[in-house]
C-alpha cells in the first residue's frame, strides 16, 4: 500500500510549528530577486516534501503585533492584532547546516518586499509551517512548468529533482532580460523566457503557441490568479491535456500589493 501511495500524487500533512529564525545571508540573484538565508536551532525538524510547499512568513508592524507573535496559534483562533502574513516557497533547506533559503521578489510594496529590501544578517524572522505537502512523484515522462517570478523557487526545486531521462518545458514571465536565472537540472530542459516589457498577455500567447512535450505529462502553473485560470483553460481546451494532471494556482492577485 505504501508503494502505491509513493507512486501517486498525494498530500502529506505536517505539524504546524512557529519558528524564530535569524538572517544569516542576503544575496541578490537579480535586480528584483533577493535570496535571504535563515537559520538557527529552531529550524530543527523542519520538513518540506513538496516542491511548491508554502511557509507563512510573519511581519509585525507595531509593538502589539510583535507581542502577538508569542501567543498566536497558526491555523487556530486568535484574538487581537495579528501580524501580516505572506506565503512563500522554501527554495532550499539543509538541516545539516540548519539553513533555509527564501527568495523574495522586490517589487517595492507590501510587508514582505519591504522587509526583504532592508533585511540584514542578525535580524530575525518568524515563520510557520508548511501545513502540508503535495507530493508529485517523478513518474512522468515530461513536465510543463509555467509561471512568473513568484513561481521560480518552486520551478527550480522541481527541475532539480527530475531524473536525467525526463523532459521539461519551462515558460517563465519576468520583467526583463536581467531577471533571467540559470536553472539547474539533470533532465532535458527547454526554458522560454517571456519578457513582460514585450507586451500585455504575452505569456498567454506564448502558451497557446507551444508544442506540448510528448509522453505522460504533468503541467503546473503559478502566476497571477486570473492569468493562471486562463492558462489552465488553454492547456485543457486547446492543448487537450488531462485535467487530473494539470495544477494551476494563483500566487497573487492583480489588485494586491504583495507577490509571493
Amino acid at each position: 500500500m505504501t508503494e502505491v501511495i509513493e507512486q501517486s500524487i498525494h498530500r502529506v500533512m505536517h505539524e504546524i510549528k512557529r519558528r524564530r529564525l535569524e538572517v544569516l545571508r542576503v544575496v541578490d540573484l537579480t535586480p528584483r530577486m533577493r535570496r535571504i538565508t535563515l537559520g538557527g536551532p529552531e529550524l530543527a525538524g523542519f520538513v518540506s516534501l513538496g516542491t511548491d510547499d508554502h511557509v507563512k512568513l510573519l511581519f509585525p508592524q507595531n509593538a502589539a503585533e510583535q507581542a502577538a507573535l508569542e501567543t498566536m496559534v497558526l491555523g487556530g483562533k486568535n484574538e487581537g492584532p495579528l501580524p501580516a502574513m505572506r506565503d512563500y516557497t522554501p527554495r532550499r533547506y539543509d538541516l545539516n547546516t540548519m539553513e533555509l533559503d527564501i527568495d523574495f521578489v522586490l517589487h517595492g510594496d507590501g510587508p514582505a518586499s519591504t522587509w526583504a529590501e532592508q533585511a540584514e544578517p542578525g535580524q530575525f524572522l518568524h515563520i510557520g509551517g508548511p501545513r502540508g505537502s503535495m507530493i508529485v512523484p517523478d513518474m512522468f515522462d515530461s513536465y510543463l512548468l509555467i509561471g512568473d517570478e513568484t513561481a521560480l523557487p518552486a520551478i527550480a526545486r522541481r527541475l532539480e529533482g527530475l531524473a536525467a531521462n525526463r523532459r521539461a518545458l519551462v515558460i517563465v514571465e519576468v520583467e526583463n532580460g536581467k531577471e533571467q536565472q540559470e536553472l539547474q537540472s539533470t533532465a532535458q530542459v527547454n526554458v522560454i523566457w517571456v519578457l513582460r516589457e514585450g507586451g500585455k498577455d504575452h505569456l498567454l500567447t506564448t502558451v497557446r503557441q507551444i508544442q506540448v512535450p510528448g509522453g505522460s505529462l504533468y503541467a503546473w502553473v503559478a502566476t497571477e490568479t486570473k492569468t493562471s485560470r486562463q492558462i489552465r483553460r488553454v492547456l485543457l481546451d486547446e492543448h487537450g491535456l488531462d485535467e487530473q494532471f494539470v495544477k494551476a494556482v494563483g500566487y497573487w492577485r492583480l489588485d494586491d500589493s504583495e507577490e509571493e
